[in-house]
């Protein structure tokens, strides 16, 4: 590693109940409905002859790589994810899945839940613990006062309130 490459964090092997069934769904509508479905057009297309200036032929080719890629991605993550399925012993404190609301320094109430970095995308609010913000809430408590340094300077948050139990 040269002197000035940053190093990155580890990325943390942690996920929801809700994430791991979304992961695992994933997975098989990959593997058990669109693989078989982009294969058999596949199979359609290279029937029909020239495969070399056949769109459909070198479409269907690169969906199966692409299919075939994540395929491989998820069983891999999903072998070395911890599923989260229980509260912690101190519900007062911002810990993994926590529903926590935020101010800013301009006043603004944000409400975010502390998920893994396989769950963010998938949910407005989600953010992961790896990121300098999850990072910094972890183990915090009703008014905590959280700074953390970002490409436009540092920013202040204060916490307002933290559940377990999420939106209605």
């Amino acid at each position: 590693m040269k002197a000035t490459e940053k190093k990155r964090p580890p990325i943390s092997n942690y996920v929801t109940v809700e994430g791991e069934k979304r992961l695992r769904d994933e997975l098989d509508y990959l593997w058990r409905q669109e693989r078989p479905r982009v294969t058999q057009q596949v199979s359609d297309a290279a029937a029909l002859g020239d495969r070399s200036e056949n769109a459909e032929y070198i479409y269907g080719k690169k969906r199966l790589r692409e299919i075939d890629r994540r395929v491989r991605h998820l069983r891999k993550r999903l072998e070395v994810l911890t599923v989260v399925d229980r509260l912690p012993t101190d519900t007062s404190r911002i810990y993994f899945g926590a529903w926590v609301t935020v101010e800013d320094e301009a006043g603004k109430e944000h409400r975010f839940r502390l998920v893994g970095p396989d769950e963010i995308g998938e949910h407005a609010g989600y953010i992961s613990i790896d990121a300098p913000l999850g990072r910094a809430l972890l183990g915090k408590s009703v008014d905590a006062e959280i700074s953390i340094r970002s490409p436009a300077g540092r920013k202040e948050w204060w916490v307002l309130e933290v559940d377990y139990e999420g939106p209605a």
